[in-house]
């Protein structure tokens, strides 16, 4: 793929990842509740999500579900839903110190389904990979490879992105865990996701 169309591509595509959105508040609250270990696999499950929309950009699906008003808005209907679970239940945990988060075996799975889901029923990335992606696709050249490298290269992006900024949280974990603090972040990324939700819900295409 030429070097003309990968810089613009991956420029654009930067540009729109470290835009704070929902899978940034979600990595926010990973980190408090269990460090970056945790956050990581919230990561993978965004990631994730990320290569389905990627892969269902090239089998043609993404554009079936934005072509489909019924199935468009049943899939944005459960993203809101998810997005406005999650931030309740950060809310829920703003009211207990950082002992008393529960932590068992189950959460890690959890973590990894909690990133795929949201991004999975988050018609955005969709929108993004249908609208974005095919200007730098050259239509005499096999589409499929094409689509899956430019997709590849964005869940890279998505990947270094917020890694570092899970570690960035990290660095001031002992400062954001402080009773007060915490309580607070955890009500302020429960508003946010909760937003999120909300304007995932009322947004049109």
């Amino acid at each position: 793929m030429p070097l003309d169309v990968l810089l613009p591509f991956l420029l654009g595509s930067i540009l729109v990842t470290v835009i704070p959105g929902a899978d940034m508040a979600l990595v926010t609250r990973q980190v408090l509740v269990g460090g970056t270990a945790l956050a990581q696999r919230t990561i993978f499950g965004n990631l994730t999500g990320l290569l389905g929309h990627g892969v269902a950009l090239a089998a043609g699906l993404s554009a079936l579900l934005v072509a489909s008003a019924s199935a468009y808005t049943a899939v944005k209907l459960a993203g809101a839903a998810c997005l406005v679970y999650l931030g309740v239940q950060a809310l829920r945990a703003s009211g207990r110190p950082p002992a008393e988060v529960p932590l068992d075996a189950g959460v890690p799975r959890r973590a990894f389904l909690q990133g795929l889901i949201s991004t999975v029923l988050n018609p955005k990335p969709a929108l993004f990979f249908l609208t974005f992606l095919p200007q730098f696709v050259d239509r005499d050249a096999p589409v499929l490879p094409q689509t899956l490298t430019l997709a590849a290269i964005h869940v890279v992006v998505g990947l270094i992105w917020l890694s570092a900024y899970a570690r960035l949280v990290q660095r001031v974990r002992a400062t954001l865990t402080a009773p007060r603090v915490k309580a607070w972040l955890e009500r302020t990324t429960g508003a946010v996701l909760i937003a999120f939700g909300l304007r995932v819900a009322v947004e049109r295409r």
